[in-house]
């Protein structure tokens, strides 16, 4: 059978970049010939490495999987060991470190040992296959040791640093980034072998570097510790270890956790004792350090990834495992089974604790801090200002600490906070967030023109505007670039929604003339100064519209048959005259482009384009237009053409009473006539004001018949009702 012609790709880091190589970590990359892309189980033939290796780490792509296994210079074979089942371990996908292998899976670094020879075995379609052989010299690590001992507090373990387990800083991309803190820890195991020695725990952590490096086309290494089974805790991704550094280990949840991945698989078999130990000491320190109960519960928003959409809240614990934020078995049965004990323990070392503290609110106004102690105690809380000194304080006793500053007349400057509890607590310390930049926002002037005419119509206008915080504040009227006018000047306000007024007919002895002007308001706070201005308009052309008689009747029966629309001008201008109703224009009555200065009036039938308009409530605008814009006045009527009705339902005379009940159709005047024989024998009486529907109205008297007329307001008179008194 022939062999298949392989296209490798050699990544010798020291053929990439010479200076960048550490001379005791090497890897090389091959492309490996897959064949059918898909099927059922299938090996492909046994090959030799390109160089003697201690650590491979597989890419493929397709929706298959992929097992290795490897043969050592004595030509004995491992056992059979999956590739692919930590992909969750990756970057969060918006990152930039995220995109070097889109579309492929990752396999994690696996410590295989001392090998020379390695056979895959696809399952179902993998259409692309790439290993990274990775060669980490065992003699090159340096002198370190696993911890010892159980600490009585949560102070730092000890931890091995980069430099001492020979991190290839060289290799790294770019600065770290940050999260605003730390809020929980997940915990993983890199699912590589169990079998290796304390010696061996430093280069597999200089292998799995160089492997997330540059195999995987990360910055740097994915987590942010490591702790061998030994009991070794090793500084993982740079940045500082008291510092929420963003790692790429729990995709969808780097920002915000803290990464500790235990070398070695732990499906089967426990953790060992130095193992947990050390894990213990290591959450119980950082936990501590970011003020986080081991024991509590968090919401956190995924950044997306196959399990958890993005945007998607997600429940944690503050110790969780890997597989609770994705598709992935890690850190192993035995371990994850453990976390709620690790939490137990880990929230009895170093007590008493302080979590959760926070701040809320900014400087120049209430600022709020909060936070909670494990145990009853003192507390203290205390604020600083650049130069040292305290600037405020308080203090309580309790579990729950709660404390509020009003800074709201404190100097713009810088200040510190930190709350204590004593010299056995950890303390929390941070930045009282500083106040907004000084900002005038939500100007608006209503109305924008003002008709100071002694009409009682727009003589005042209502400025309103929203402080971002406490500033001195000045309000002019500006014609021109010109000072015309002082509303306000220097006042303090506090920030918020302020509301200052502009009373144009107040302005005795110095009124504003009729032309465009701007409103202009100064915020100075400090050394900040901030403007903002809009337009205003005084123009007093337009006053006292008016409508009369309010209520008409066009209907032909000679009584207000007419309305008469007033109003008065100060100086020449266009008028337009416009019905509305619900505030749409039904109709022009009158247009002209020059009227003169001074009272004019125009008479309405009621009628648009020979149209009578139905009855029902109207506005009519009157609107002059001159230079400064178009001012107009309205003024609401009525048109009601429709007659009253009334209906006698009886008349009766018991008693020397004689009683009639009717109805109306509407309110009307009502005059009924009463006489013995014939209404005309008889005389009247005017009842005002009756109200719509079934009434009763009573005459001392007996009288023979009745008759009914209605008048409504607009004096449309009802057809005449009778009829007979009955005894």
């Amino acid at each position: 059978m022939p062999i298949p012609r392989t296209l490798a790709l050699v990544l010798l880091a020291a053929a990439l970049a010479p200076a960048q190589a550490a001379a005791d970590v090497r890897m090389v990359t091959r492309d490996v010939p897959v064949g059918a892309t898909s099927g059922p189980t299938r090996a492909l033939a046994a090959r030799p490495a390109p160089l003697s290796f201690n650590m491979v780490g597989l890419h493929w792509r397709g929706s298959g999987t992929v097992s290795f296994r490897t043969q050592d210079a004595s030509g004995r074979w491992s056992a059979w060991q999956a590739a692919g089942e930590e992909e969750e371990d990756a970057p969060d996908a918006s990152s930039p470190e995220a995109s070097a292998t889109v579309g492929w899976r990752l396999g994690s670094p696996y410590w295989t040992g001392a090998a020379e020879r390695i056979q895959y075995r696809l399952s179902g379609r993998v259409t692309q296959l790439r290993a990274h052989f990775i060669s980490s010299d065992v003699s090159a690590a340096p002198g370190v040791s696993a911890t010892s001992g159980v600490a009585a507090r949560a102070t730092r373990p000890t931890i091995i640093r980069r430099r001492q387990w020979g991190a290839n800083e060289s290799i790294v991309r770019g600065s770290p980034s940050y999260a605003p803190a730390v809020r929980f820890a997940s915990v993983h195991h890199t699912a590589g072998t169990n079998s290796y020695t304390a010696a061996q725990a430093a280069a597999i952590v200089r292998g799995i570097q160089r492997y997330h490096v540059q195999g995987n086309g990360w910055d740097d290494i994915g987590y942010n510790f490591l702790v061998s089974k030994q009991g070794q805790i090793f500084e993982g991704r740079a940045g500082g270890i008291e510092r929420a550094v963003i790692g790429a280990h729990a995709r969808g949840f780097n920002t915000g956790s803290t990464g500790v991945a235990l070398l070695g698989t732990y499906s089967g078999v426990a953790l060992p004792r130095a193992g947990r130990a050390a894990l213990n000491r290591l959450l119980a320190w950082r936990l501590d350090v970011a003020h986080v109960d081991p024991r509590s519960v968090l919401w956190m928003r995924s950044l997306g990834n196959e399990r958890f959409r993005e945007g998607q809240l997600v429940r944690l614990r503050a110790i969780s495992g890997h597989r609770d934020t994705g598709l992935t078995s890690c850190p192993g049965s035995t371990v994850y089974g453990s976390l709620g004990a690790v939490a137990r323990t880990v929230a009895g070392i170093g007590l008493p604790k302080l979590y959760s503290p926070a701040v809320s609110g900014r400087l120049g106004g209430p600022v709020r801090f909060t936070g909670r102690l494990s145990g009853r105690r003192a507390w203290t809380v205390t604020v600083r200002n650049s130069a040292g000194a305290v600037a405020a304080q308080g203090r309580g006793t309790g579990t729950a600490i709660e404390w509020t500053w009003d800074s709201s007349a404190v100097p713009i400057d810088r200040y510190r906070w930190t709350i204590s509890s004593g010299s056995a607590v950890r303390p929390a310390s941070g930045v009282v967030p500083g106040p907004p930049p000084l900002a005038i926002g939500g100007l608006t002037v209503v109305p924008r023109a003002l008709t100071p005419n002694g009409d009682g119509v727009d003589d005042r206008t209502r400025i309103s505007f929203e402080l971002s915080r406490r500033a001195l504040v000045s309000i002019a009227v500006r014609r021109s670039g010109v000072h015309v006018k002082t509303l306000a000047n220097a006042r303090e306000l506090a920030a918020g929604r302020a509301v200052a007024r502009w009373d144009a007919t107040s302005d005795a002895g110095a009124p504003v003339a009729d032309g465009r002007y701007w409103v202009r308001i100064t915020a100075r706070s400090g050394t900040e100064e901030v403007v903002r201005s809009r337009p205003v308009v005084v123009d007093r052309t337009l006053l006292r519209a008016g409508a009369h008689p309010r209520l008409f009747s066009p209907n032909g029966d000679g009584l207000r048959e007419t309305i008469s629309f007033s109003y008065e001008l100060t100086k020449p201008a266009a008028v337009r005259i416009q019905i509305l109703r619900a505030g749409r224009v039904r109709g022009t009555i009158f247009t002209s482009s020059a009227v003169s200065a001074g009272e004019h009036a125009r008479v309405w039938n009621g009628r648009v384009r020979g149209s009578l308009l139905p009855d029902g409530r109207y506005a009519v605008s009157v609107q002059a237009t001159t230079s400064l814009g178009t001012r107009s006045l309205t003024r609401t009527f009525r048109i009601d053409t429709t007659r009253p009705r009334v209906r006698i339902l009886s008349a009766r005379a018991r008693e020397g009473v004689t009683r009639v009940r009717l109805t109306l159709t509407e309110s009307a005047r009502v005059r009924i006539w009463y006489g013995t024989e014939t209404w005309r024998d008889g005389d009247s009486l005017l009842y005002l004001g009756r109200p719509r529907g079934e009434q009763i109205i009573r005459r001392r008297g007996v009288y023979g018949v009745v008759r009914i007329v209605a008048w409504d307001a607009a004096d449309n008179a009802s057809r005449a009702a009778g009829a007979l008194v009955a005894p």
